[in-house]
């Protein structure tokens, strides 16, 4: 369950950054997730809500954004999205394949006044 880490690293982001910016309420935090971080997001967004509570973010929605697995293969050079765990090129059938995007993990944006 990194999901509770992972929610407690991003309240201190969002509210370093909320500080930095004056702001007396965060109404709003958007963030996107690679397939490949294996977030749950009922689980995130719980743990999430737990960590917030008592702070300016306390009644902030969340919003998630799970970015597809896309991979580009080293030997014809095709370019798809993974699906379900199949780590092959969809052209060729190679496994020498370099990650495009997938392993994300970041703040798009947060709201507030």
């Amino acid at each position: 369950m990194h999901e509770i880490r992972i929610s407690a690293d991003l309240v201190s982001i969002v509210l370093e950054a909320a500080q930095s910016e004056k702001l007396r309420e965060i109404t709003k935090v958007n963030v996107s997730f690679g397939q490949m971080i294996q977030i749950v997001p009922d689980i995130f967004r719980f743990a999430f809500m737990e960590a917030v509570k008592g702070t300016i973010a306390e009644h902030a929605e969340l919003c998630i954004e799970i970015i597809p697995v896309r991979m580009q293969c080293r030997i014809c050079g095709d370019e798809f999205n993974v699906k379900e765990k199949l780590f092959a090129c969809s052209s060729c059938g190679s496994v020498d394949l370099e990650i495009l995007t997938g392993k994300e993990l970041f703040v798009k944006s947060i709201e507030g006044e």
